[in-house]
């Protein structure tokens, strides 16, 4: 799991990991897997570009994605 770096300062998420085809996204209760198959593949992506830029990925996932994940896991 890398450590996400927020770059405004503190975030809710704590960190995450990129595969293929899903992102698997570390909050103080617990990790959640958003994958093509439910969350769909442009937010996975997008999710991804956010995540490794280090910037706005907790406000896209609660607008876009909140309850759109595979499992916590």
């Amino acid at each position: 799991m890398e450590r996400y770096r927020y770059r405004h300062g503190d975030s809710s998420i704590h960190g995450y990991e990129v595969a293929s085809k899903k992102i698997d996204v570390q909050f103080a209760d617990g990790t959640y897997r958003y994958s093509y198959m439910r969350t769909g593949r442009d937010h996975v992506e997008r999710m991804k570009e956010l995540a490794r830029r280090g910037e706005g990925l907790a406000t896209y996932i609660s607008r876009h994605v909140h309850d759109a994940y595979e499992a916590k896991v």
